[in-house]
């Protein structure tokens, strides 16, 4: 039987047993199109990258025999549209079976629901066998709660696959070692050279130019730096076991001018396509752990896992169990516009230039500045969550919607209410100062609520909990900072509200 199996640019799992065995009745598919690249405004390292990456192991599979057929961007036979290049090759090969794996967007896996219910061929659907839980697993664990809480999910992944413990109980006597992952970064605790691939994109980066996609950022097209293969990726994750595992936990919250990936790892963008597997990621640093015992704490290990085996599991569970209506969310009824400097960096506010300045320059920002920098600054001044789900969409190479979505409008916008976070992460320029450098060169004084020099964060943060009373004074864990802001007196809370409205207002000016 003649089999068309369709890889989507996420689908790089080359351990898939769909490989396993050759057979010249089975042909491969890829298409890069404008579907994917233009659905909102991508940087161009995260168009680069997945072009890269598919190429590569679409290139791979031939090697190892396996029959491919790739449309490259501008490839005359390329409609850019999925569904046409679908049928295109169904029609051309005389496919008498569609098969694909389960895509990790809403999007794509309704085009595809629909597109299969068409066929006068059969089809069927595969698992990615890339992730630990299936999609629906959160749905049954969640039943009948009224919280979806990550850690009780995050306990139980522990239990289930007997990471970090010790028979029933957590290795080290904690769950939890987060109190002890908020240090911020002194240059005195030194910090090794990052690994660079320099991968050469030129010839990738000139057809994406010749095909009009519009994109945003920077790229040096000599040395692109993710990795692209599985091979590559591994290399990636050995460094960081090797050189920055150590201090990984201490100094994951932490932000600085002169270093932009501190002790991060860097492999969400292998992760995010599958070249490179959460369990084989979890393993390879257990090993580093069990033989360095004496060097890395546990506290380094489990803010790790934690962010893995939890955080990235849950996100998905989560996105799959309240699609589609979540990506309408808008608890807080925010309706501003994104302000300009996101698109350019310009800004006076040190903080918010350096975390645009990374991601424009490197498609990348971890997630402290993701959460409490970016995301921060747009909930206080109201921005609308589908802006701030377009940017976070396209800015960042790792990005995909089923990580993104429920990151941004769950945990750093709370559009949803608290369906993932139980508070809004706002904060004022403390927090920033706390664990950055970056107030020291600031414009702004950080320690001023409303004169002219003062930090925006600090009016806005507190204007934003007086303007959102309704919704949120109730919330048990913003009970003491609205004890705080009922104390103030009512000359002051007058003085931050007219600050905070005219920053908003003259947002490109600060």
């Amino acid at each position: 039987m003649k089999k068309l199996r369709l890889i989507l640019g996420d689908q790089l799992n080359s351990n898939h047993s769909w490989f396993s065995d050759i057979d010249d009745n089975i042909v491969y598919c890829f298409f890069e199109m404008r579907q994917e690249t233009d659905y909102v405004k991508h940087h161009i390292q995260k168009v680069v990258g997945f072009f890269a990456a598919m190429r590569n192991f679409a290139e791979e599979l031939k090697a190892q025999n396996h029959k491919v057929v790739y449309f490259k961007i501008n490839d005359q036979k390329n409609t850019q549209n999925l569904v046409n290049n679908l049928s295109i090759l169904i029609d051309e090969l005389a496919v008498e079976k569609f098969e694909y794996q389960e895509p990790d967007e809403y999007r794509l896996d309704h085009q595809l629901k629909i597109f299969c219910e068409g066929l006068n061929i059969e089809f069927e659907i595969f698992s990615t066998e890339h992730f630990y839980t299936k999609r629906e697993d959160l749905s049954f664990f969640f039943k009948g709660k009224k919280q979806f809480l990550m850690e009780n999910f995050y306990r139980n992944m522990r239990k289930k696959h007997q990471i970090l413990m010790v028979d029933k109980q957590p290795e080290g006597g904690k769950w939890n070692y987060d109190a002890s992952n908020r240090k911020k970064w002194k240059s005195d605790v030194l910090i090794p050279q990052e690994i660079s691939f320099n991968i050469n994109v030129t010839d990738i980066l000139s057809e994406i130019e010749d095909s009009g996609i519009h994109t945003i950022g920077k790229i040096n097209p000599k040395y692109f730096e993710y990795p692209i293969s599985k091979k590559q990726a591994r290399i990636q994750l050995g460094y960081f076991c090797e050189h920055l595992l150590v201090h990984f936990g201490d100094y994951q919250d932490a932000m600085h001018t002169d270093k932009i990936y501190l002790f991060h790892s860097r492999i969400s963008f292998a992760m995010n396509t599958k070249l490179i597997s959460p369990k084989e990621v979890i393993e390879t640093v257990l090993e580093t752990y069990r033989n360095q015992e004496d060097r890395i704490d546990i506290s380094q290990v489990e803010g790790f896992i934690r962010q893995i085996l939890g955080w990235r599991e849950y996100m998905r569970g989560m996105y799959w169990m309240l699609m589609p209506d979540y990506k309408k969310e808008n608890y807080l009824k925010n309706k501003n516009k994104l302000p300009a400097f996101f698109w350019t960096g310009k800004t006076k506010m040190n903080c918010l230039k350096n975390s645009v300045k990374n991601s424009l320059d490197n498609g990348y920002a971890h997630h402290i500045q993701r959460l409490m920098v970016t995301g921060n600054f747009a909930l206080l001044i109201g921005v609308h969550p589908d802006e701030i789900d377009a940017w976070y969409l396209g800015i960042y190479v790792d990005a995909v919607e089923w990580v993104q979505l429920p990151n941004t409008r769950g945990m750093s916008q709370f559009a949803d209410g608290g369906k993932i976070a139980t508070k809004p992460y706002v904060s004022s320029g403390s927090y920033i100062h706390k664990m950055s450098n970056y107030c020291m060169s600031c414009h702004y004084n950080k320690n001023k609520k409303f004169e002219d020099d003062a930090c925006p964060f600090n009016s806005l943060y507190w204007n934003f909990l007086d303007e959102k009373r309704t919704q949120l004074s109730s919330n048990f864990r913003m009970k003491m900072m609205y004890s705080l802001l009922n104390k103030m007196s009512s000359e002051d809370r007058i003085k931050i509200n007219e600050k905070a409205n005219h920053i908003i207002k003259n947002i490109d000016e600060y």
